[in-house]
């Protein structure tokens, strides 16, 4: 029933259109929500005074549901392309954030005096000893934001699409085509697996010591 309704959808080439819509929106949105968390998490975890000042503002969005504002953010950035970056962005970037934080803060501190009793610089203790001990903490914080993230592209996409896997779900849903419906839901699910064992790889290559 559903490989049925699969391979319809792909000879008519409208699953590959919904497709490329949700990838798009999913790999900008995760690619800036990452880099953007670490390098919060790292400024957060380095500097007292960013600490004091972003620590109360970082608990409050996180704690924001996100997802019920996702009409606001359509309406402020409009329905292309740039509102559902925008959405999954926004629901991605602070799992990645607070466990870059917490990876740093939690660095074992006898590494760290150890590097300074061998005479390690400040930047020398940060690449060395610092950032691969919160690494396993990065890696938790992507492999959660890549969940979060696909939800954000189907609730981008309820509100004003004209494509995407979000937009298939609800036109599924309202015409009970139960197997497009569930095609949709499958390939998001797949997304998530393949996607997370992406991250795995790139760990395994930058943090091989940890797999040995």
């Amino acid at each position: 029933f559903i490989v049925g309704r699969f391979f319809q959808l792909v000879g008519t080439g409208e699953i590959q259109k919904h497709v490329l819509a949700s990838g798009l929106e999913f790999a900008l949105g995760f690619t800036i929500a990452g880099i953007a968390g670490i390098l919060l998490g790292l400024l957060l975890a380095s500097s007292g005074l960013a600490r004091t000042t972003l620590n109360p503002w970082v608990s409050a969005l996180y704690a924001t549901p996100i997802v019920a504002l996702s009409p606001r953010l359509i309406l402020w950035f409009g329905l292309g392309l740039v509102s559902k970056i925008v959405v999954v962005f926004s629901v991605a970037v602070f799992p990645v954030l607070v466990n870059t934080q917490t990876g740093i803060e939690t660095a074992d501190e006898k590494l760290v005096e150890t590097a300074r009793a061998f005479g390690a610089t400040q930047r020398q203790i940060f690449t060395k000893v610092l950032l691969p001990s919160a690494l396993p903490f990065i890696v938790a914080g992507l492999r959660l934001a890549i969940g979060r993230g696909l939800v954000g592209v189907v609730v981008a996409e309820l509100f004003g699409a004209k494509e995407g896997l979000g937009f298939l779900i609800v036109v599924s849903s309202q015409t009970f085509d139960m197997g497009a419906l569930f095609v949709a839901t499958v390939i998001l699910a797949v997304a998530g697996v393949v996607s997370t064992e992406g991250v795995r790889m790139i760990e395994r290559r930058i943090a091989p010591w940890r797999w040995a």
